[in-house]
């Protein structure tokens, strides 16, 4: 069977995820030990311990995300000889999970993806006042309708489409006014319903220009290599191995629209039949068989998990 293996967004954190991992094996321990140097702080404390609101700030939030998806992969590889090339013919990743699928595939250590998650949590904090920005789901209306949506609840602010995810899902971000218009405005252009995030910050809108400039610069000091197997990039819904095109990409993604349907369609024209969700929740895998019920979406993240997909190989 061909597959992609993906990698969450911000959204998929629970304070107590990747304990089991920790508790069963050395090598998912030394992730978190590594983690938490490169960090200079405990992050593996908030991760298993919380209290959720240290976990929920972005700045935390990321790099944990991406600490228990790269503790899974590399048990997987320990334990069970996963080896990205031979087992997978693509990667992605939902906005900072692209970070995680680049790790994963050797084209970022895991100290520098830490590091620069992190910056990435902040910068994208300290764009916007909080308060000032905010986002909501739209459910039942395709990326046209919700942009027809955005479009008509601006009113001279910033209103766009942030996250295509696919069956009928889309989320848009902006400035809060225009956003919570956008919610009360979108069940009478045809959304089932439309809910405010709980997120602190407008992630993939022009607001985020600053955080965009922040990451460009720490992009460049970094050393990004090519990955193991091409990256499907968030804002191009295209495969990409090219280190200096997949910086141009990353430093997009902050302020551009997340395009994970089509990410998912173009990995099934290339003969995915299974997206492997590796990490926290299982938001990925719902996903898949939204967008195309023919993929088999499959979420790993506890041991018993890994164990049962390891036979599959």
């Amino acid at each position: 069977m061909t597959r992609a293996f993906v990698f969450p967004g911000q959204g998929s954190q629970t304070v107590g995820m990747g304990r089991d991992l920790h508790a069963a094996f050395q090598t998912a321990r030394d992730v978190f030990e590594e983690v938490d140097e490169a960090l200079q702080q405990k992050l593996s404390r908030i991760i298993f311990e919380g209290p959720e609101s240290e976990l929920q700030l972005t700045e935390n939030a990321q790099p944990a995300l991406m600490t228990v998806s790269l503790a899974a992969m590399r048990v997987m590889a320990k334990e069970g000889g996963l080896d990205l090339k031979r087992h997978a013919a693509y990667i992605a990743g939902h906005s900072l999970g692209e970070y995680s699928a680049l790790a994963a595939a050797d084209a970022l250590t895991l100290a520098d993806a830490a590091r620069l998650l992190k910056r990435r949590g902040r910068a994208m904090q300290r764009a916007v006042p909080v308060g000032e920005g905010a986002m909501a789901a739209l459910l039942g209306l395709e990326l046209a309708a919700a942009r027809d949506v955005a479009a008509a609840a601006a009113e001279g602010q910033v209103l766009t489409a942030a996250n295509d995810n696919g069956g009928a899902q889309v989320v848009v971000s902006g400035h809060r006014e225009a956003v919570e218009r956008a919610v009360v405005q979108a069940p009478g252009k045809g959304a089932k319903r439309a809910i405010m995030l709980a997120v602190s910050a407008p992630f993939h809108c022009s607001l985020m220009q600053p955080a965009a400039e922040e990451m460009a610069e720490a992009l460049a000091g970094v050393k990004l290599g090519e990955p193991l197997v091409p990256l499907v990039a968030n804002v191009s819904a295209a495969a990409v191995r090219d280190p200096a095109e997949i910086r141009r990409l990353l430093v997009e993604q902050v302020t551009g629209l997340v395009r994970w349907r089509e990410c998912v369609l173009y990995m099934k024209s290339q003969g995915v039949h299974q997206l492997v969700e590796v990490g926290s929740g299982r938001v990925l895998g719902g996903l898949a068989k939204r967008i195309d019920r023919e993929l088999v979406g499959v979420s790993i993240g506890a041991p018993a998990e890994i164990e049962a997909f390891l036979k599959t190989l």
